[in-house]
């Protein structure tokens, strides 16, 4: 049955994907054309065929912001930083979509250690750490043989040091992996889509009003209780937001 299912998903694919190039290509000649929305209904399609890309987002993005649609055009434009996070044009184009917002919330800086291991952290991902921790284990064994057979004092005292460099690299690069394992299932950043969200003090309607956020408005979501998720802004403020509100961006659909 298996096997059965396998074929039909690969034989699917393979019908599927020259037919969305093709509603690429006319999305992307309505969006030449002004015609935005009936773009971003094409755009749309695709999506629904469970393809992602950074092109597909980015460009759906943009039909949105020629229309103003700020919550909608912001988040796409993070989804496509997801998949292209280098992307200046990206870049470049969220900053424009985020004017657009009303909400002004200050970053708290990171600084000294935590910074910098954050920094580092974030140069490779967590299957990228973990393949490099292989690496330094393959080379702790190879020096470590080498050092245990070589005959030459001076062969035995560079294996050494090489298999003690490699070990001490090891320990650094697993600490790193599992470091940005943890920053990547903590990090559940979700887009404000309602005009105005009211964000309480507890998880229910009846409890105080501690502020309001508006579309566009990015945040982290810390915990959820029925239909409310607790929230967290880059100042450092928390509330709670009634789930309709916010769209999830690590959600692929």
């Amino acid at each position: 049955m298996k096997q059965i299912v396998y074929i039909l998903t690969f034989l699917y694919s393979i019908t599927a994907f020259p037919q969305n190039e093709a509603i690429f290509e006319q999305a992307n000649a309505l969006y030449n054309e002004g015609k935005y929305a009936e773009a971003i209904d094409k755009y749309n399609r695709i999506i629904e065929t469970k393809v992602h890309s950074a092109d597909l987002y980015f460009n759906l993005a943009n039909a949105h912001y020629k229309l103003n649609n700020i919550a909608p055009s912001i988040y796409f434009y993070e989804k496509a930083l997801q998949l292209s996070p280098n992307d200046d044009d990206i870049k470049n184009n969220m900053a424009f979509a985020k004017n657009m917002t009303i909400d002004a919330i200050d970053v708290i800086p990171e600084t000294g250690f935590t910074k910098l291991t954050k920094n580092i952290t974030n140069m490779m991902s967590f299957d990228a750490w973990s393949k490099t921790s292989v690496v330094f284990v393959l080379c702790f064994v190879i020096l470590f043989l080498i050092y245990y057979f070589a005959y030459s004092t001076i062969n035995k005292r560079l294996a050494f040091i090489g298999s003690v460099a490699s070990l001490l690299l090891l320990c650094i690069s697993l600490s790193l992996a599992f470091h940005k394992f943890n920053i990547d299932k903590n990090n559940k950043p979700a887009i404000v889509f309602v005009q105005e969200s009211k964000v309480k003090s507890e998880p229910n309607s009846r409890s105080d009003e501690s502020f309001r956020l508006h579309e566009g408005t990015k945040v982290q979501v810390l915990d959820t209780v029925n239909n409310w998720k607790k929230i967290k802004l880059s100042d450092g403020k928390t509330g709670w937001v009634n789930s309709e509100d916010i769209k999830m961006l690590s959600n692929f659909y």
